[in-house]
């Protein structure tokens, strides 16, 4: 899933490439994820993207004088950049994994793509973007919010802490992949309970909130769309890494598999050398 740094970087790129040329047509393929009907698609045509930016995980494309282009891109979801496109014919509904096309003036544009079968990709055209409900719930955004407010958030909501950091009402852009390796650079479990952290833990994970997602981002503005998911996964020590040694201690990455995530961590770096319970080997045992 594309989280703070990607969406950022996926912003800046638009700002540099598309922001000043004017819509000529905005085509809709997948009618389920358009989840707006006023004002139009149609009402798009001539507008100029004026600007772009993010919202924890959402993506914003100013339009004219009061129009937002609000995109989530949820876990398979993408923007792929077109300089120009094959065919100027209008997109049939159902064109595969495109579920909206933005064709600009210049003859350049981009899609917005789905891979899989659960579509969850998300578009709302607005005038506000606080009438996109994810938007309005946010939390504080990770690379914004101060030590002070970040440990109070994170004290007020009673849980563990890898399920309270991907929580984006408590903090707003961070996922399953940044947080496993927020808590692999604080030296915490992912099952530490909030309510139990000290103060030097708190430290800790604030601390590596900040190095981890600023350096996520700095690798990642300035890449071409199509670069950022290989430049996300060149820059991970423990997410996606099951099975390969730990660059900090040399122990070996492990896993807890859920329903339809996992997390990783690193036993040595982060539980005192104990492996978690993984509830799914826990069931094959059995």
């Amino acid at each position: 899933m594309p989280e703070l740094p990607e969406v950022e970087a996926l912003a800046a790129y638009l700002r540099g490439r598309a922001v000043g040329h004017a819509v000529q047509r905005f085509e809709v393929a997948s009618f389920s994820a358009l989840k707006t009907y006023d004002p139009a698609p149609t009402a798009l045509a001539g507008m100029p993207l004026t600007t772009a930016g993010r919202h924890g995980k959402f993506l914003d494309v100013g339009l004219g004088d009061d129009l937002h282009l609000i995109v989530h891109l949820a876990r398979a979801g993408w923007l792929h950049y077109r300089d120009s496109f094959k065919s100027p014919a209008p997109l049939k509904p159902g064109s595969g994994p495109i579920a909206v096309r933005v064709r600009l003036d210049d003859g350049s544009g981009f899609d917005l793509t789905e891979a899989g079968t659960q579509k969850s990709l998300a578009v709302y055209l607005v005038r506000d973007p606080a009438e996109v409900p994810g938007v309005a719930r946010l939390g504080p955004d990770a690379l914004a919010v101060s030590r002070d407010e970040f440990a109070e958030r994170i004290r007020g909501r009673n849980g563990q802490i890898k399920g309270v950091l991907v929580d984006q009402e408590v903090l707003a852009g961070i996922g399953n992949a940044y947080s496993d390796e927020i808590l692999h650079a604080a030296k915490l479990s992912p099952f530490a309970l909030t309510g139990k952290l000290t103060d030097d833990q708190m430290d800790a994970l604030y601390a590596a909130m900040r190095e981890i997602e600023t350096d996520a981002v700095e690798r990642s503005v300035g890449q071409k769309a199509a670069e950022l998911k290989g430049e996300k996964r060149a820059g991970m020590r423990v997410h996606a890494r099951t099975g390969l040694p730990c660059p900090v201690c040399g122990d070996t990455v492990r896993e807890v598999s859920f329903a339809d995530k996992s997390l990783q961590y690193c036993a040595t770096c982060q539980t005192g050398g104990k492996p978690l319970a993984d509830r799914r080997l826990s069931k094959l045992v059995r």
